[in-house]
């Protein structure tokens, strides 16, 4: 008896061992890029020895496959970032996922799935779906913010987004703020990106739907960096710790910027801060200036060739930190920059690029921008989204309204996200694009179609 009194209390002695040295979850998880054959799954711990991530095709629990990292490295914020890209999938099928830690399962308010990307090249018309844009996500700490009102004005647009049910979302800079005593180390630097991301009110949208992303000056440096910050490589490898894009840069040409395909669209986000020449500089007299550099300026051009004659992309999306088209506002566009700015436009008319939709933030308020490159020819768009709880200005008391690209009815001056549905088939597919607020009004509904952006039908011939 005495024996079996003992053998009992040395188990439940085991199990309190056992949760005390568990570890626990910081934020997370996140589902990263897909592809046919694989996903990318992302999660962010504390004093975690193993990490065991089990999958299966929905329903057929037999299919389980398992991995597990063990012992993962300590950032210097603390904490530890896990990346898992579960590989050879089922082409098109949902999976169904737990995660445990130290063994201990973890549950989440919300169903885990992921779903590999279907096969509909040559098979039949290209799938409907919808994503997200933001920008501009400053999370108040009250501690080391500046004195006076917050700058944060709440992150309910995070909750709001979270229940939208897209199937994406990309993030198009100033993903989070960088302050003063954040910029100045290496430690600092790792402490905001880890702080912002454990926010309650992210979680049911980074584990709900797949997340793409680019930078902007406040997740690359200080405000309106050039190329010559100090820790531009640590923020670089702070980024990549902290996004699942599919690639990053070149090898000979680190960066964020990279490119993805969904449906019939091509998405192809760029470095708008690694190679950036200051704002300052003159570009009349400085030939060179640039903001994504020669070598990303030609990787562009190529990338839209290839999607342009593979035929399969009725919309190529450019995403960048900095807004395109735009010319009112000084230092915060292309505008200082328009050089290069001239160059890609005048490429993409010469070579008759079809479909293409600009997709910026920065600039504390969302519009709908629109030019004709050749007289008679097809329209280029440009889809601004920002802010999604930073501050942001208010159109009545602002020239930016002016801009003789903008397309006014469609100007938000408060917190908001912005969603894109493609839908529809051939010339008659649309982009329906929509503003929510952070009370979750619709601001505006506004239609881009297919064959305003000079997309024609055309029957594919066999490969």
């Amino acid at each position: 008896m005495k024996f079996r009194v003992f053998a009992v209390f040395a188990v439940c002695c085991s199990l309190i061992v056992s949760a005390v040295q568990a570890g626990q979850l910081v934020a997370g998880p996140m589902l990263g890029y897909r592809s046919h054959r694989e996903v990318f799954l992302w999660l962010e711990v504390q004093d975690t020895t193993t990490v065991t991530l089990d999958y299966w095709i929905a329903g057929k629990p037999e299919t389980k496959r398992s991995l597990t990292q063990s012992e993962p490295a300590v950032t210097p914020a603390g904490t530890q970032i896990v990346h898992f890209r579960p590989s050879m999938l089922e082409v098109g099928e949902r999976y169904e996922y737990t995660v445990s830690l130290d063994g201990a399962l973890l549950t989440f308010p919300y169903p885990t799935t992921f779903q590999s990307t279907k096969l509909w090249e040559w098979r039949g018309a290209p799938p409907d779906f919808t994503f997200l844009v933001g920008s501009c996500l400053y999370v108040n700490e009250p501690a080391i913010d500046r004195p006076g009102t917050p700058y944060g004005k709440g992150v309910q647009t995070l909750t709001l987004a979270g229940e939208t049910g897209a199937d994406f979302m990309v993030w198009l800079g100033d993903n989070w703020y960088y302050r003063e005593v954040d910029y100045s180390s290496v430690s600092g630097l790792w402490h905001r990106a880890s702080h912002d991301r454990r926010i309650p009110e992210m979680q049911k949208l980074l584990g709900s739907m797949h997340h793409y992303a680019t930078w902007d000056d406040h997740d690359y440096g200080p405000n309106d960096s050039n190329w010559a910050f100090e820790f531009k490589d640590e923020t670089l490898a702070i980024f990549k710790s902290y996004w699942g894009n599919p690639s990053y840069g070149e090898r000979d040409n680190p960066g964020v910027y990279t490119k993805f395909y969904w449906s019939d669209s091509v998405f192809i986000l760029l470095d708008d801060y690694t190679y950036r020449d200051d704002a300052a500089l003159n570009q009349d007299t400085v030939e060179s200036k640039s903001m994504w550099g020669r070598r990303q300026l030609e990787w562009l051009k190529q990338s839209l060739l290839q999607a342009q004659s593979l035929g399969h992309y009725t919309f190529k999306f450019i995403g960048n930190g900095t807004q395109v088209l735009q010319t009112g506002v000084r230092g915060s566009s292309h505008e200082v920059y328009r050089r290069e700015r001239e160059e890609i436009l005048a490429f993409i008319a010469e070579y008759k690029i079809t479909g293409v939709v600009f997709l910026t933030g920065d600039v504390h308020h969302t519009g709908l921008y629109r030019k004709q490159l050749v007289e008679g020819g097809p329209w280029v768009f440009e889809i601004t989204s920002s802010p999604l709880s930073a501050g942001s200005w208010a159109v009545e008391k602002s020239n930016k309204a002016a801009d003789p690209a903008v397309i006014s009815e469609t100007l938000v001056g408060d917190q908001n996200f912005v969603s894109v549905t493609a839908t529809g088939a051939g010339a008659e597919r649309v982009l329906v694009v929509s503003s929510t607020d952070k009370q979750g009004v619709k601001r505006f509904e506004y239609r881009i179609k297919a064959s305003e952006l000079g997309h024609v039908s055309r029957r594919r011939s066999s490969e």
